[in-house]
């Protein structure tokens, strides 16, 4: 096989079956670390939008009546091209999204076993047989919606894309993608060229990238039945507000502010490596980043002072050229957010014991101890590697700040206690768990999804997730002979 975007067919366009070029203007792609120009990418418009929404419409039909094994062998080949490509397509992972090689590599790994699993939804049963009072065989069954939009964005550009394409295709669906216009390449010309090298027909995936003039088009686009959104809470409220006032639905995975409870029976040394992956992996710009971290008041200062060791020695740096920890920040906006949240924490009382400083989009691992739980990196989602820690005296104070915020995406406990930290969890609402690991973690066999400010539940992964998100239900009856009725 030639490399997958050797032949750059695809630069400075988008993509509804064909390579064309988009209504908007070109957007250069840039390298967060080098400030490199990469290559260019086409933008959309809401005309592009109506073309290839037309041209979806036509062509699910065709798609949705093919044999489901038809369908289940094109999502196959297209988890071996994840596989066989993860080298070219990691690379554009760290160079455009600024993954260190690890996370670029678990984006390839997931995204082929996404793929591997929706090969397998195909051919799951889609009904079943249904009593009933009348003599007539009656059952349900689950048809696709059409047209499914999924929007992305650009901190896992492939992982929250790949989620809801892959299941919603496999289950007889068309689908435009629009991708961040940031990561346009790794988390949207890279699944176009997959998707064509694999065979799905012309029409069937469509990816648009743009900007919310784009995004607000596919939702109000008369064949698009579904929008799966991933991005941040208050752009996930637009969308939901527009989808339902065409009465469409909604599957949106929004942000979070994600607490690690941290008791005083652990191993403070692996507690603090643990605490320390959850707030920095990926600079932190993660919806599940520990986002706060509440430890037991008798060990907290030990505690503090081992994740600022931790967080002092991380390397920070390109991770396209060196081995490092942490790679850039997106974009210097996001950095800005960043530093003037930490800076407003310290001038609300928290003291910073590591970081704090940034040069050009490398921020350092920051720690701040003593946090008020009104601070703002605290009591907001930054979306930076920031490790605020805050003590608690019971356990009752505990879940008290665990629950003293907006979002319920997830959770970590660490104890020496499993049970306990079962108990614990209960009391704490959220749509993720994890007792004695740090809060992120995903896999393409689980439902995933947040409760209030952080999205309307599992919506996506796992067999039965993914039929309800990409299917509807219809009844259906038949019998041998018309009925009699006294009319």
């Amino acid at each position: 096989m030639t490399a997958l975007l050797n032949e750059r067919v695809w630069e400075s366009k988008v993509f509804t079956g064909e390579w064309t070029a988009g209504g908007g203007e070109d957007r250069i792609v840039v390298e967060p670390a080098t400030g490199e120009q990469l290559t260019t990418v086409g933008t959309a418009t809401p005309d592009d939008v109506a073309v290839a929404g037309q041209q979806a419409a036509i062509a699910q039909k065709d798609w949705a009546a093919k044999p489901y094994t038809e369908r289940a062998a094109v999502l196959r080949r297209a988890g071996q091209l994840f596989e066989h490509y993860a080298d070219e397509i990691g690379e554009w992972l760290i160079r455009e999204a600024g993954s260190i090689p690890a996370k670029a590599g678990l984006e390839t790994h997931t995204a082929a076993e996404e793929c591997y699993n929706a090969a397998a939804l195909a051919a799951h049963p889609i009904g079943e047989v249904l009593r009933s009072e009348q003599p007539r065989l009656s059952f349900s069954r689950r048809i696709p919606v059409g047209t499914v939009a999924v929007v992305a964005p650009f901190n896992f550009p492939l992982i929250l894309s790949i989620r809801a394409v892959a299941p919603a295709l496999a289950l007889g669906n068309s689908v435009i993608l629009k991708p961040d216009p940031r990561t346009a390449i790794s988390g949207g010309v890279v699944l176009a060229r997959v998707f064509e090298e694999a065979g799905v027909p012309a029409g069937v995936f469509g990816m648009l990238p743009g900007g919310a003039d784009v995004g607000e088009a596919l939702v109000v686009h008369p064949s698009v039945r579904v929008i799966a959104f991933t991005g941040s809470t208050r752009a996930g409220r637009a969308v939901g507000e527009l989808a339902g006032r065409h009465l469409k639905r909604a599957h949106l995975e929004l942000g979070g502010n994600n607490a690690l409870i941290v008791m005083d029976d652990v191993d403070i040394e692996k507690a603090v490596s643990v605490g320390a992956f959850g707030s920095f992996m990926h600079q932190g710009q993660i919806c599940m980043t520990t986002g706060r971290q509440l430890v037991h008041e008798s060990i907290v200062d030990d505690y503090t002072a081992l994740l600022a060791e931790h967080a002092d020695r991380l390397p920070v740096g390109d991770p396209f050229t060196g081995p490092v920890a942490l790679g850039p920040i997106i974009d210097g906006k996001q950095r800005d957010h960043i530093h003037s949240l930490v800076t407003a924490s310290l001038e609300a009382g928290a003291t910073l014991a590591a970081g704090g400083t940034y040069e050009d989009l490398f921020y350092r691992p920051t720690v701040l101890a003593r946090t008020p739980s009104t601070a703002p990196a605290f009591a907001e989602e930054v979306f930076g590697p920031v490790a605020p820690v805050c003590s608690f005296a019971t356990v009752e104070e505990a879940i008290a700040l665990a629950n003293s915020t907006d979002y319920g995406l997830s959770l970590g406990i660490l104890t020496g206690d499993a049970m306990r930290g079962l108990e614990l969890a209960e009391q704490i609402p959220t749509g993720l768990v994890h007792v004695n690991d740090q809060t992120v973690a995903d896999e393409a066999v689980v439902p995933f999804g947040g409760l209030a400010a952080s999205g309307n539940g599992g919506r996506v992964g796992g067999i039965g997730a993914n039929l309800d998100a990409f299917t509807e239900t219809q009844w259906v009856t038949a019998q041998s002979a018309l009925p009699t009725y006294p009319f």
